[in-house]
């Protein structure tokens, strides 16, 4: 026949036989968005988010396995070959755009001139970030009801909401111990009285959006000063076990001279409850007895406090 000579075949057929894209295609649902001549990740995702919602959003990070960019600047599908550098691949402009704006309105009128949903979109962007998070972000915020509920919900919590990974666990636990660190080093080394609105909000920052109840004690010098912050009970939704005698021996192990008791109530009502008061009270009353002063129990709930003290609910 006519033409270039074709050459010969493998004995017994080739050992590599390259299947068709359309029998790719047809065999799995996640290589069927690579069968047009322009990949679309937009598309992909969609595909991926369908036949595997753990994938959603990784379309883009495996256009290079198959992926080159023209002269012309548009992706088109191609073998690589051995040694051939694959393009990276772009944000869709939609998705590059918004950021950009939410960052300079960030950075020229900072996080008052923005709602709560898009704070935590740029929070998500460092998790999550060659997919359009808004939905997620949505999703979040239906789900717990607030920013703050979203950061401090638990790990076993957020992952039920659908796009919810290890990079977003990460990210949202991330902020959780930051702001508490930051509240709590407000208050560290200072004398309490003199910054007892940043003790408060430390403890709110802490504490008044845990799903279960957590009994803490702020254990303070002769200047009341704050020199230990620790966690001794954990409990259920409206129970938490606490033990005076541990208390009180870690206040000695300390050399602490006076204590600040506070938990909190996740129902968000801080008013005490018969065993609450019967507590402080015995652990107020032993203390005594060690020269150790209870100043106050401070009970934590969504958006108030109740503070034993100013309750007269201490022993006299």
């Amino acid at each position: 026949m006519g033409g270039k000579d074709e050459p010969p075949p493998y004995p017994g057929g080739d050992p590599h036989p390259r299947p068709q894209a359309a029998t790719l295609a047809a065999e799995s649902p996640v290589y069927a968005p690579a069968v047009s001549d322009e990949y679309d990740p937009d598309v992909a995702d969609a595909f991926l988010a369908e036949a595997a919602p753990e994938s959603a959003g990784l379309a883009e990070h495996a256009l290079p396995l198959f992926s080159v960019v023209s002269s012309n600047g548009a992706r088109s599908l191609a073998n690589i070959e051995p040694g051939q550098k694959a393009a990276k691949p772009l944000l869709p402009s939609y998705i590059r755009d918004h950021r950009q704006r939410l960052r300079e309105r960030f950075l020229n009128g900072g996080p008052d001139a923005m709602p709560e949903y898009e704070l935590l979109e740029m929070l998500l962007f460092g998790a999550l970030p060659r997919i359009d998070v808004k939905p997620l972000a949505r999703r979040l915020l239906d789900t717990f009801g607030d920013l703050a509920s979203v950061i401090t919900a638990s790990e076993t919590a957020l992952r039920r909401v659908e796009g919810v990974g290890d990079s977003v666990v990460v990210m949202l636990k991330l902020a959780d111990a930051i702001a508490a660190r930051l509240a709590r080093a407000r208050v560290l080394d200072r004398p309490v009285i003199s910054s007892w609105q940043a003790l408060l909000d430390y403890c709110h920052t802490a504490m008044s959006h845990r799903e279960r109840e957590h009994f803490r004690v702020l254990f303070l010098d002769r200047k009341n000063r704050l020199i230990a912050d620790e966690e001794l009970g954990r409990g259920t939704v409206d129970h938490v076990p606490v033990y005076p005698r541990e208390v009180l021996k870690r206040a000695l192990e300390l050399a602490a001279s006076a204590l600040i008791l506070v938990h909190n109530h996740p129902s968000g009502d801080p008013e005490p409850s018969p065993a609450d008061i019967a507590m402080t009270e015995q652990i107020a009353l032993a203390g005594r007895v060690l020269g150790i002063a209870v100043h106050d129990h401070l009970i934590i709930g969504r958006s108030k406090e109740t503070s034993f003290r100013a309750r007269g609910l201490l022993p006299g």
